[in-house]
């Protein structure tokens, strides 16, 4: 969405499941393209729904409003283009952050790895209480992202450099140049 309420160019939702690097390979993405003098956006959408809301209110609704409004504060700076790191599972969710973004090309990124390596990045990761479930949620997530496949190309992250990684995800994107 531009300034005059016009459409994203270009989102790049990075995906994967708990583990797969996600939130790194955004912020390792966002750095590339700063370098390269890119104008870009980067967000982790989990930081906006992180809330535990009165139970007739859904967090995922109130964490796609809070994305619209990022996005109407980016583009009202002008920022055409738009990185996302989030687990997207279905459909309806791939829609719900194509219209809050209001994007005019869409690319899904799907980032991979072992589970045992996922497990174990979850594992140092999350230390506090939620630790168990979050590591259980590891495999079960990886086969609801398998059966769902909303992605346009996978990158694995796994025994490689963040830095290399990242800018195989850009480069597949179409973002940057090799």
């Amino acid at each position: 969405m531009n300034s005059d309420g016009g459409n994203t160019e270009s989102l790049l939702i990075i995906t994967g499941t708990m583990g797969a690097g996600k939130t790194s390979v955004l912020g390792e993405a966002s750095a590339i393209l700063a370098l390269r003098q890119i104008d870009h956006a980067a967000i982790d959408m989990d930081a906006l729904g992180l809330a535990h809301l009165p139970s007739r209110v859904g967090n995922d609704a109130v964490m796609y409003r809070n994305l619209l409004a990022v996005c109407k504060n980016y583009a009202a700076v002008g920022v055409q283009r738009l990185l996302l790191a989030r687990a997207i599972e279905d459909r309806a969710q791939l829609e719900s952050c194509r219209v809050m973004v209001r994007s005019t090309n869409t690319i899904v990124c799907r980032l991979t790895a072992s589970i045992a390596a996922m497990k174990q990045r979850v594992k140092i990761r999350e230390t506090g209480i939620s630790q168990a479930e979050y590591v259980a949620r590891v495999a079960k997530l990886n086969v609801i992202l398998d059966r769902a496949r909303l992605e346009d190309f996978t990158v694995t992250n796994e025994k490689r450099s963040l830095t290399d990684v990242a800018l195989e995800v850009l480069i597949k994107a179409g973002w940057i140049s090799n």
